[in-house]
């Protein structure tokens, strides 16, 4: 393994124990999804794009005698879903999945949740909305986390994302609508506040590669870790912070 590949796996959210989901997302307002996605006592639920699948363990683990099925193409992410799942006592009704979100058929759940994925999808935002639609039966609900642009952003905000202005559908309400579009019933959208996003930038890459390289300060790549931390920290900082939004949204079907 090449150095840039162990750092990247050292770095990697999967393997990095100051994150609970990744998402900028505090108990409370989950909590309060999981409340509003209601899965019924014996639902099937199915989250596309699941990484460790934090959320969806929590929303099994809530309703009686329901299943769900944990989707996602990374083997590192899906390993800890199911240690996770195993220490719960859930794994007898949660199974992991190693597919790509999009390449994924099953239909007839009753919650369908995709949260900060719609990259597994060619199209994007829209073509992500009209799968999960195609995913649940009448009567589900979906649950959708997306980003979107809280202002108009700025060269250093594109730049500290890596990203073109394009890559997301717009504003909040471009996201509400489409939604709307896609056929849904938007029942309620709730953003991650400011807290919610420093405590994630934090704990991400940037928190995580200084904490990682105090404890190892003999290790070959602590230089490295801390270049990468400082990289990350000044483009959220320095770059797309308060400007870049991410919601959540309940939809209706």
């Amino acid at each position: 393994m090449s150095e840039h590949d162990e750092l990247h796996a050292i770095l990697a959210a999967p393997n990095n124990p100051l994150l609970t989901w990744n998402a900028p997302l505090s108990e409370d307002h989950a909590r309060s999804l999981i409340d509003a996605c209601a899965l019924p006592d014996g639902g099937q639920v199915v989250d596309l794009g699941c990484g460790w699948g934090e959320l969806l363990l929590r929303l099994v683990d809530g309703a009686p005698g329901s299943t769900g099925d944990g989707v996602d193409s990374d083997p590192v992410a899906l390993a800890r879903g199911q240690r996770l799942a195993r220490e719960r006592g859930l794994d007898s009704r949660v199974t992991f999945h190693e597919k790509s979100a999009d390449a994924w058929t099953r239909t007839g759940y009753d919650l369908a949740v995709s949260i900060g994925a719609v990259h597994a999808w060619p199209g994007t935002t829209r073509e992500a909305l009209r799968a999960l639609r195609a995913t649940v039966k009448p009567g589900g609900r979906v649950l959708f986390g997306d980003a979107y642009w809280i202002e108009k952003p700025t060269p250093a905000a594109l730049k500290g994302l890596g990203a073109v202005e394009e890559e997301f559908v717009g504003s909040l309400d471009d996201l509400v609508r489409a939604a709307a579009d896609a056929g849904f019933a938007p029942l309620r959208t709730t953003v991650a506040d400011q807290r919610e996003w420093d405590l994630f930038e934090s704990n991400s890459r940037a928190g995580w590669g200084e904490r990682w390289a105090l404890d190892h300060p003999d290790h070959p790549l602590h230089g490295a870790a801390r270049a990468t931390a400082a990289r990350h920290r000044a483009g959220y900082l320095g770059g797309y912070r308060g400007y870049f939004g991410f919601a959540y949204l309940v939809l209706g079907v």
